[in-house]
């Protein structure tokens, strides 16, 4: 037993009380933060330049200050990765957390101050274990150790002073002593940048552990899963951590992959939705089970939430936590202790629940498919894919979707690529179920396919088995937070992988 633990989770259970007071009171709580970064950043360059000292409230600060994405806030970044202080931030940045996108090359470079680290990242993985303590108070969670699956990239020096890496390098690199004990693997294993020699070391490295928790990207879970289980000849986790009881995971969604981790497991454990990005610690589910994360209002970001038909507007309007609507699709924008001002993440989201608030992650505001009105969202196809899987006894590895736009030769449809764990008993049946499904889910997919006037039947395509890996590999994003993206509106990424698939 770690001698550790009873200490952790009686100062875990000790936190309830805080989480109380911003759950109860989450509009006080997001004044208070905006004026804390206000208050903060007024004499940095970007707070003269717009005036922070005299914004006293949420309207002056909406109306002086211009949303933003990247590529508007990047001049700023570079010239901090440059040495320069006091640009974004009142606290010098040493540490970037760099995220690249999927389909191409370029990379973000995402401030993090201590602040961040601390007021944000920190705090809200410590909420995240008080609340799992308040629904299992039994747990045994921290007798054991958390095995960690990240860092795709190593940590690499910009200057003397700053250095960056993928975000959960940075966490592990600026985590307490205390949480290096409580983690396996080692940091040089966990920080390798090669995958595939990774996953070989972290399997070697943990089979003897007492593992009680994993968090990490399902997919490679289940490559770890699988090569623990061909080096010890098990049948399921469970004779290998007998003790394995939660599984934490984010960045993608976890639907269309829980068939095969109940499977590989051989035991029913807990599962727990966290939305933690490189821009910050958003939410995290406090329930088990359901639908919806608690969102964190009092974590040094304060949010506002973009109507997607406000997108690409000149002068977005955005709405606060007062004014948002269940069931509406948001795309978010933060203000941040790390020096982000009304920048866009790019994630779609919507409230499960207002009171509390709950919210679940929905998409990204450019992966969708809308080439004919029907405004198909990841939510929508996620849970698609997991009801035709169903129907059909199949486990669906990983996926992606595009138009086949208007010809001489017919209507439209989308076009599937579809990488199978287990082959579904008929094609046939697991692309109507598909298609019947997204009718059920989305009205406007439904209207579109009505006698298939607009569109017709969708076309699924078998992929190969390591389809998607190799994609991956190809283009240096092998491991981590990276992912093929699930929908476009175009068919460049859908056109790479059917050549691939012939090949």
């Amino acid at each position: 037993m770690n001698i550790l633990s009873p200490a952790i989770s009686s100062l875990a259970r000790m936190r309830s009380w805080r989480i109380d007071a911003w759950r109860d009171n989450p509009m006080n709580a997001q004044r208070d933060v905006l004026q804390e970064l206000v208050t903060a950043a007024q004499y940095t360059e970007f707070g003269r330049q717009y005036h922070f000292s005299s914004l006293f409230n949420i309207r002056s600060f909406k109306e002086t200050v211009p949303v933003h994405e990247y590529e508007d806030i990047k001049p700023y970044i570079d010239r901090i990765m440059q040495g320069e202080e006091n640009v974004l931030w009142d606290t010098p940045i040493h540490w970037f957390a760099k995220s690249s996108g999927t389909t191409s090359d370029r990379s973000k470079f995402i401030p993090i101050s201590q602040e961040s680290l601390s007021n944000g990242h920190y705090k809200a993985s410590k909420d995240v274990l008080t609340m799992y303590y308040q629904f299992y108070p039994e747990s045994n969670l921290l007798t054991g150790k958390g095995l960690v699956i990240g860092g795709s990239h190593t940590v690499h020096a910009l200057n003397q002073e700053a250095q960056y890496g993928d975000l959960s390098a940075v966490l592990l690199q600026n985590s307490p002593f205390w949480g290096h004990w409580l983690r396996t693997p080692d940091l040089s294993i966990a920080l390798m940048d090669e995958w595939e020699t990774k996953i070989e070391k972290l399997a070697q490295a943990t089979i003897s552990e007492n593992v009680t928790s994993i968090s990490g990207v399902p997919t490679w879970t289940l490559v770890l899963f699988r090569r623990i289980l061909e080096l010890t000849g098990k049948s399921t986790m469970q004779e290998v951590w007998p003790n394995l009881e939660l599984y934490l995971h984010g960045g993608v969604s976890f639907t269309p992959y829980r068939e095969q981790f109940e499977q590989i497991i051989g035991k029913s454990i807990h599962y727990l939705e966290m939305y933690n990005a490189s821009e910050g610690f958003f939410a995290a589910q406090d329930r088990p089970g359901t639908d919806g994360m608690l969102l964190f209002p009092d974590h040094g970001i304060f949010m506002e939430f973009m109507p997607l038909s406000e997108y690409g507007q000149k002068h977005p309007v955005t709405v606060g936590l007062d004014k948002v609507e269940m069931d509406k699709q948001y795309a978010l924008v933060i203000s941040t202790n790390g020096g982000l001002w009304r920048y866009i993440v790019g994630d779609t989201i919507q409230f499960t629940q207002l009171n509390p608030y709950r919210i679940k992650v929905s998409g990204r505001l450019k992966h969708y498919i809308n080439a004919f009105g029907e405004e198909v969202i990841i939510d929508n196809s996620d849970k698609a894919i997991a009801a035709a899987a169903q129907a059909t006894h199949a486990i669906v590895s990983d996926y992606t979707a595009a138009p086949i736009y208007f010809s001489g030769d017919g209507n439209g449809a989308h076009e599937w690529i579809v990488e199978f764990e287990k082959l579904p008993d008929s094609l046939d049946r697991f692309t109507e179920a598909l298609d019947q499904s997204l009718q059920q889910l989305n009205s406007d997919y439904e209207a579109k396919r009505h006698k298939s006037i607009a569109l017709r039947m969708p076309q699924v395509q078998l992929a190969r088995v390591g389809l998607f890996r190799n994609w991956l590999k190809a283009r240096g994003k092998l491991g981590g937070q990276h992912k093929v993206p699930r929908l476009s509106n175009e068919r460049t990424l859908l056109e790479e992988l059917l050549s691939m698939n012939k090949a």
